[in-house]
């Protein structure tokens, strides 16, 4: 069974990226939608097992890998609470995506070459969550890396399709250069990369020297120092961010796909299963608590002003990530993979809403040229309501119960650290920008006058529309299906798997596949903390809410004033800090710069100058000059011929002579 979860998208993509043209766009849509469907179930069947029942953890060899000298790598999967969640999250998102593809991509005419590379996605995911060891981790993590470069430049002829996608690849080599260097480290300090050998001699390196850099640092913060720089890249976090909202290039359903369950929290996974290793590294998981709050915090700024819709849901996925590795920095292991199960359902969720809305809009995707169309797409509209509720922790809903405890874990830290204070003050105001800037979006989007004619085609699009009638429609039943499911889990994920994931039965749920040391009590003390901080979230979300009414529906041209009268600031916020174009200035005009010095200094003047362009012209030189004394005329041979008798003779004397 377990077999079959991970190996049929990859028969789907094989299937349909082989045959696709031959089986034609339906076909195609069938084949990959159906075997997605059916890994689908068997992940809900292994997570009931595994998760939820007796099923014994199991670790199923499918053969050898690699040997060499000492290392032997096997092909095995890690089948463990752990693992089904992620399997859940991956295929039921994934398989949504696929459905809803049919009708959000049925005018593209490549639809067969796009099926195949969400399968190809799923498929390099799936082998993440489900590796034994750091290097099949690491084959999931770059094949996953690859798919979403085909995916978010899917229309490679937008040359801001192609840019996005280079963004992409090019930013997550930096921190997969980091997640390298830690693999071989963990290698050099265990001699395996095998999970179960490493968690079992983490223990004996903790507070152990390693000397690097000329200095002597602690060997296990070094190495999970490094393996977290991979996750920075993975997941956008602070300083490795700018690729995700480039991303949004890419089609509709590859930006839930990406942003919802799989690649971004590919970084948050990676934390938790190596949670034996940090948890040896107070130091690392401190950098981590750090970097997650400050993500939190920024990325909640951006969002407050943009008026991309995909890029708002966009830069907050960037921020709930950050949520996430607090968590996780925290000790909250378990805390952070709950965020991460509720957030793929509401984020999914609005996601595809906002394709909704746009397909319904033709492709417009700026906020500002949207406006009333509650009545004219309702079901569109409630399932954004939902998925809002869910995202900004409204009571009940799945986010109210996983980004809340996050909140309450990261005051329950801050008793003991700076760190945690740090964080709960960035969380908590984060979550008031949240809420502002997701009601921003519903009130900007549902409410209000519509801002263009009807017939008007905007400006901003998402790319391969071709409307007739431009009046706003509500979209498909195959679109409006998943949206339904979406909502099913935004609303009652967290209130059916809190007790599981975090709660009283969290140890019997989790069987041991999250290791958190002896004195880490975190889930027992953000249980003890005062009532009245358990009350700030919704306080926040509150004010949110009310702000963002009255700047857009009582009180409309609040924001167009607030805006002009702090010109500095929103400018600020709008250009993201100036973040792209402060590494344009450090990073890329240096690095073209290099590239033309090399290009036309090194290779084209030194290299093949002095080379073999070099020795071509001089021989071109010599001969053209040598070709000159085939005139054609013969008393110039005669005379040639005369000084060469002449010169011979000479020869003969002077040498007769000696």
């Amino acid at each position: 069974m377990y077999t079959a979860i991970v190996f049929l998208p990859l028969l789907g993509f094989l299937i349909v990226g082989t045959l696709g043209r031959s089986l034609g766009p339906r076909q195609s849509e069938i084949v990959t939608t159906g075997l997605l469907a059916v890994s689908a179930v068997l992940s809900w069947i292994a997570f009931i097992n595994v998760g939820l029942g007796s099923a014994p953890a199991t670790t199923p060899v499918l053969g050898d890998w690699i040997t060499s000298g000492a290392l032997k790598i096997d092909w095995a999967l890690r089948i463990d609470t752990l693992t089904v969640v992620m399997l859940v999250v991956v295929t039921s998102v994934s398989c949504l995506v696929h459905l809803y593809s049919v009708g959000y991509m049925h005018e593209d005419p490549h639809r067969p070459r796009f099926f195949a590379y969400l399968s190809l996605f799923t498929f390099a995911m799936l082998m993440l969550v489900t590796a034994d060891n750091l290097v099949q981790m690491f084959f999931g993590w770059e094949g996953v890396g690859l798919a979403s470069y085909l995916l978010i430049g899917f229309w490679y002829e937008k040359p801001s399709a192609c840019a996005a996608a280079i963004k992409a690849f090019v930013v997550n080599r930096v921190g997969d250069f980091g997640f390298a260097l830690g693999i071989f480290l963990v290698f050099g300090l265990t001699g395996s990369v095998a999970f179960d050998t490493i968690f079992a001699a983490a223990p004996g390196l903790a507070n152990k020297p390693i000397h690097i850099f000329g200095l002597n640092a602690d060997a296990m913060t070094i190495t999970c120092l490094l393996l977290f720089m991979g996750a920075m890249g993975k997941s956008a976090q602070f300083l490795l961010h700018t690729w995700l909202p480039d991303a949004m290039e890419g089609p509709t359903p590859v930006s839930a796909l990406i942003h919802a369950a799989t690649m971004v929290t590919a970084g948050v996974f990676m934390v938790a299963r190596l949670s034996p290793l940090f948890e040896q590294a107070p130091a690392a998981l401190t950098f981590v608590t750090i970097v997650g709050a400050t993500t939190a915090f920024f990325a909640a700024t951006v969002g407050l002003v943009q008026n991309d819709i995909k890029r708002v849901i966009a830069y907050s996925t960037c921020s709930q990530l950050g949520y996430m590795f607090v968590a996780l920095g925290v000790g909250g292991y378990s805390l952070g993979i709950f965020h991460l199960f509720t957030h793929a359902f509401f984020k999914a969720l609005l996601f595809l809403g906002a394709g909704s809305v746009i397909h319904a809009m033709h492709h417009e995707q700026d906020m500002r040229n949207m406006g009333g169309l509650r009545k004219e797409i309702p079901f569109t509209y409630w399932m954004m309501m939902i998925g809002t509720l869910a995202l900004t922790g409204f009571p009940l809903t799945a986010g109210y119960f996983s980004k809340d405890a996050i909140i309450e874990a990261a005051y329950a830290s801050g008793l003991h650290s700076s760190a945690g204070v740090y964080a709960f003050l960035l969380l908590t105001i984060a979550a008031g920008f949240t809420s502002f800037y997701s009601w921003r979006l519903v009130f900007m989007t549902f409410y209000g006058e519509r801002h263009v004619a009807h017939g008007d085609h905007g400006h901003a699009h998402d790319d391969h529309g071709h409307g007739h009638d431009h009046t706003p429609h509500e979209s498909p039943n195959v679109m409006l299906i998943p949206l339904g499911l979406l909502a099913c889990g935004a609303l009652f994920a967290g209130l059916a798997f809190a007790s599981s994931f975090i709660g009283h039965g969290a140890d019997e749920f989790w069987k041991k596949s999250i290791y958190t040391g002896p004195n880490n009590h975190i889930l027992h003390a953000m249980h003890e903390i005062p009532h009245a901080v358990g009350f700030i979230p919704f306080i926040m979300m509150t004010g949110g809410f009310l702000l963002a009414l009255y700047v857009y529906v009582l009180a409309p041209g609040t924001a167009q004033r607030i805006a002009a009268s702090n010109p500095l600031l929103y400018k600020f916020l709008l250009k993201k800090w100036y973040f792209d174009e402060l590494y344009d200035l450090i990073f890329v005009r240096p690095a073209f710069w290099l590239g033309r010095l090399f290009w036309k200094g090194g290779d084209g003047r030194i290299i093949d100058g002095m080379g073999p362009d070099g020795i071509s012209a001089r021989v071109i030189d010599v001969t053209n000059r040598v070709v000159r004394l085939q005139s054609g005329y013969v008393y110039h041979y005669a005379f040639a011929m005369l000084i060469g008798v002449a010169a011979l003779i000479s020869w003969y004397l002077v040498g007769g002579v000696r």
